[in-house]
């Protein structure tokens, strides 16, 4: 009989990572002699280690294609990362436990590089306990910085996402300019990395000068030099727009929204820079402002998902499947940019040893000189990635057609696990 197979979600959710998940269930369908049925862990690992798990099977092929327009995690995701072996041997001996109880033999990670870790010490139980089982990471981060591949599902959309609210808030902020709002700050993710930050570039080109100040994370924020810059565009254009990455700081290393608090993979909780920021500039320049974060907005979007980002979603997932039956084990499909214009991408594969728990940052010469903007090789790179519309389908009502599936539970066979 074929092995079934374990999916599940990890780390914050995307406008596509359901279209990976659509990807790995259609692929599994398109194989009954080869996969079995394929359990979705409820809430990521975490449904493995609770026998949580979620029976795919008993969902329509049409709930499932309806995936591929659906935002968020559909199974539930988590931030829970594994232990290593000889620190908690118990949890691994639990999934070895709850993969046999249910003839698991597939193991799909949906993650960044946290997750990516997850996955790489789950597919290590061949070797080190003498269970078999093959286990693929399916890249997902909105923050674009997973090593080897071109860019991760999740980030195209949301760079879109940002390019067009900084250009319409933008717009805005100039009509108001000349008796009101002087400064607009967005405020958007990426803790090490600028990839979103840089995407807010875009909202300028040759037919919509718009005077735009990024801060990025690689860059140190220079106080008085960023004062100048906002000044120089207000007298200039009578007003101008800030993008903060949440992860911009201090030339000493903290962020300018650090709260103080960490979460549960032990990262420094971020939010607050936008606030900081407009104050400065409030009680240096005396402009008027206005703030947004766009937080959960940037990254649910699914009304303004990018076409390349879904559809590089689902091949990935896809990808994942059909790599786990030729036999691969401890890898992750990656997007392999072969030309940037006319745009055209293929499927490539990375070890998962040189994934986990490795950062891509923004290459220096992706930042322009003054460290407040984008050059023309971050602007080739990025545009191919916010290419395409893939609206989903409105309701009378005039509302997205979202699903959310029945999540029937799988019988539980096992004694009740505390994590």
């Amino acid at each position: 009989m074929p092995k079934n197979a374990f999916y599940a979600q990890s780390g914050g959710v995307t406008a596509v990572i359901n279209a990976s998940a659509c990807g790995v269930i259609e692929a599994a369908r398109a194989h009954p002699d080869k996969i079995g049925k394929v359990y979705a862990g409820k809430n990521g690992i975490i449904g493995a280690l609770t026998e949580e798990l979620i029976d795919t099977s008993r969902e329509s092929d049409e709930a499932i294609a309806a995936l591929r327009h659906t935002p968020s995690g559909a199974f539930g995701s988590c931030r829970y990362k594994l232990k290593s072996l000889e620190e908690n041997l118990r949890e691994y001996e639990r999934l070895i436990e709850v993969f046999k109880a249910h003839d698991i033999g597939y193991f799909f990670y949906n993650g960044g590089g946290d997750s990516a870790d997850t996955c790489y010490k789950v597919s290590q139980l061949s070797e080190k306990m003498g269970f078999p089982v093959q286990a693929i990471h399916v890249p997902k981060t909105v923050d674009n910085d997973l090593p080897i591949t071109d860019n991760c599902p999740g980030f195209g959309s949301v760079a879109k996402y940002i390019a067009v609210s900084t250009r319409e808030a933008s717009y805005d902020v100039r009509s108001m300019s000349r008796t009101s709002t002087k400064v607009f700050v967005l405020e958007v993710m990426g803790r090490h990395a600028g990839w979103i930050a840089a995407a807010g570039g875009l909202a300028a080109d040759e037919n919509n000068d718009i005077p735009i100040v990024i801060l990025f994370p690689e860059v140190e924020f220079d106080q008085e030099a960023f004062f100048a810059k906002v000044k120089e565009n207000v007298e200039k254009y009578d007003y101008c727009t800030v993008v903060v990455s949440e992860g911009c700081k201090w030339p000493d290393g903290r962020f300018l929204a650090e709260q103080g608090t960490r979460d549960a993979f032990g990262h420094a909780q971020l939010g607050g820079a936008a606030p900081v920021v407009a104050n400065m500039i409030k009680d240096a320049l005396g402009y008027k402002y206005h703030w947004a974060v766009a937080d959960y907005l940037q990254r649910a979007a699914r009304h303004l998902a990018s076409k390349s980002d879904v559809e590089q979603a689902y091949a990935l997932g896809e990808a994942a499947v059909n790599m786990a039956l030729e036999g691969h084990n401890s890898i992750m499909p990656t997007v392999v940019r072969e030309s940037s214009s006319p745009y055209k991408w293929s499927i490539g594969m990375a070890p998962l040893s040189e994934v986990a728990n490795v950062e891509k940052m923004m290459p220096m010469d992706y930042i322009s000189d003054d460290g407040y903007g984008i050059t023309d090789a971050c602007k080739e790179y990025l545009y191919p990635l916010i290419q395409g519309e893939a609206y989903p389908e409105y309701d009378e009502n005039g509302m997205p057609r979202y699903v959310t599936l029945k999540g029937i539970a799988v019988p539980r066979k096992l004694a009740d696990f505390e994590i």
